[in-house]
């Protein structure tokens, strides 16, 4: 621990010893994580804790603990992964007793922060704007947070459906190609989103939406023809459609609708005399200020860390 600043100690004790018992992890191994991350020493004893270290750590140091000990009191699980979401919060935000919607999103299983300064642009972009380009490579949170967003939208009734899209690129879109009944021959291509789904919501919730039709899942292939109202849109893989195939996605946009465009440039699977229509989208529309551009780097890759190291490697 660095010992520049004027070092101090606070104290304070938990009601439950038992909670305690996930609250510092095994071998203190959340404990050490938070020390790691705020520059400071936590002992304990008993249901007794003590934090040293300088004012402003102390404080976030604090509110970490007090946060993850309200979680695990709640049911909740935590791990590496949300102690980092708290830290994140209070970096992005740099208040300590309160949160806001740029920095976080509630679902009915979780909560979903942004964990870098990109991730929070977004959040505000989808706050803020009615069509969002979100461009960036693999695990930098693209169609995670528009689906997270989606998902709060419809448990808050600001919209009536979602609608999760994506160019089913590997089958050039003629899915009379492929075998099986039309969920099995659209499913693997829409995996990804399932899953983000599933994270989110309870699994009989979503297949409950899934069947009356709230939450719909589909090629681009049929968006062709519609106006969706009071509807969250969301167009994944947004790089590989052509440019017919983004135009009549983006006029699909009807009343009291969002919709999120995500994409990687750089991973562009489509013939080589066929542009990308979001390539073509981002020359075309980058001057209408209602519409928003997020670009993610690799150093908004929130897998695991070697990821943003193998990204960065390809890029070279």
């Amino acid at each position: 621990m660095h010992t520049k600043n004027k070092q101090e100690t606070i104290n304070f004790e938990f009601d439950d010893n038992f909670a305690l018992i996930d609250l510092f992890g095994s071998h203190n191994q959340n404990l050490i994580l938070i020390e790691k991350m705020n520059d400071v020493l936590i002992n304990h004893r008993g249901n007794k804790v003590n934090i040293t270290g300088n004012k402003k750590s102390i404080e976030n140091t604090h509110f970490i603990l007090k946060k993850l000990y309200q979680n695990i009191k709640n049911g909740e699980e935590i791990n590496e992964d949300r102690i980092k979401d708290f830290k994140s919060a209070i970096s992005l935000s740099g208040k300590t007793d309160s949160q806001n919607e740029d920095t976080f999103i509630e679902t009915k299983r979780k909560k979903i922060f942004a964990r870098t300064v990109n991730q929070k642009k977004y959040l505000q972009a989808l706050n803020e704007k009615e069509i969002i380009f979100s461009i960036g490579p693999a695990g930098t949170g693209k169609t995670y947070l528009a689906v997270a967003k989606a998902v709060s939208y419809l448990l808050q009734g600001k919209v009536n459906k979602i609608v999760l899209s994506r160019p089913a690129v590997e089958a050039g879109e003629r899915l009379g190609f492929l075998p099986g009944d039309m969920r099995e021959k659209v499913d693997p291509y829409l995996r990804p989103i399932y899953d983000a789904l599933y994270e989110m919501l309870p699994n009989d919730f979503v297949d409950k939406k899934i069947l009356s039709g709230v939450i719909e899942i589909a090629p681009i292939a049929f968006m062709r023809g519609r106006t969706l109202n009071d509807a969250f849109i969301i167009l994944d893989e947004a790089q590989n459609t052509s440019t017919v195939q983004m135009k009549m996605f983006l006029t699909r946009l009807g009343k009291n609708s969002k919709m999120v465009v995500a994409g990687d440039v750089t991973q562009i699977d489509l013939g080589d005399n066929q542009q990308s229509g979001l390539v073509n989208s981002i020359k075309k529309l980058n001057y209408i200020k209602d519409i928003a551009f997020i670009n993610l780097t690799s150093k908004d890759v929130v897998r695991h860390e070697l990821v943003q190291k193998i990204i960065d490697a390809y890029n070279k």
